[in-house]
């Protein structure tokens, strides 16, 4: 185990080497970005106001010793905990094993074969939903997720889900949900909704000054006045007036 003597080193020489790898926008330590340099931040809880790309907490885990493996929350849960407590967080349960042997890559599929624990969205699985839906089918992210917990299912019944959830772009008010992981896109759509005549640029440029400020647990969300950060703000915020 790293000890704490042995952290403020390591801070350090991560914070060279990310000077020296992210040497564009998102630099830190410059007059580009209000992040300080990792190596001055020095409890968990400041490190969580601060967003920070997957990239940048690999390379903070690999300079403090610890595991840099897992999704990006698992990485800030993990540089939090051992920042606070120089040591690792209890570990999660770890995801069991498939039970089914059923090779979605190469077996033949039918709309009689059964969804099974270890079912994969690769080139076999969407060429059968082509043939049964046309060239309009997307493996969107409401269709997979209905797909992973529905083992014993069938593909027939998936194909059926599949329309279902289609029917709903009928509906001028349906927005599919965007998962709480992505907050570029929730973002992007905030913003827009706030201020119709903007454009995806203006929106995206407004992000990337966004989120190089504190927020309270590093969440980048859209707030009213947040188009004042970008030089030639578009549609007034109506909620500002």
């Amino acid at each position: 185990m790293t000890s704490l003597g042995n952290i403020s080193t390591r801070w350090i020489s991560v914070s060279v080497l990310f000077v020296e790898r992210f040497t564009g926008e998102m630099r830190y330590g410059t007059m580009s970005s209000k992040r300080p340099p990792f190596h001055r931040i020095k409890t968990g809880t400041e490190f969580r106001t601060w967003y920070w790309l997957k990239a940048e907490l690999e390379e903070i885990a690999i300079s403090l010793g610890i595991p840099k493996t897992g999704k990006k929350e698992v990485l800030l849960d993990r540089i939090e905990h051992f920042m606070d407590n120089n040591s690792l967080p209890p570990e999660q349960p770890t995801r069991t094993s498939p039970v089914s042997r059923f090779n979605w890559a190469k077996e033949a599929l039918t709309l009689d074969t059964r969804i099974t624990d270890n079912v994969s969205f690769g080139p076999n699985f969407r060429s059968f939903m082509k043939q049964h839906l046309g060239k309009r089918f997307s493996c969107h992210s409401d269709f997979m997720d209905w797909v992973k917990s529905n083992t014993g299912k069938t593909l027939f019944d998936a194909v059926e889900v599949w329309e279902q959830l289609e029917a709903r772009k009928k509906d001028p008010a349906f927005r599919r949900k965007i998962a709480s992981y992505n907050m570029y896109n929730q973002y992007v759509r905030d913003f827009i909704d706030h201020h119709p005549a903007a454009t995806i640029r203006e929106a995206r440029a407004c992000w990337l000054k966004k989120k190089e400020l504190p927020m309270k647990d590093g969440f980048v969300r859209y707030e009213n006045g947040d188009y004042a950060l970008i030089q030639d703000p578009v549609t007034p915020d109506r909620t500002q007036l």
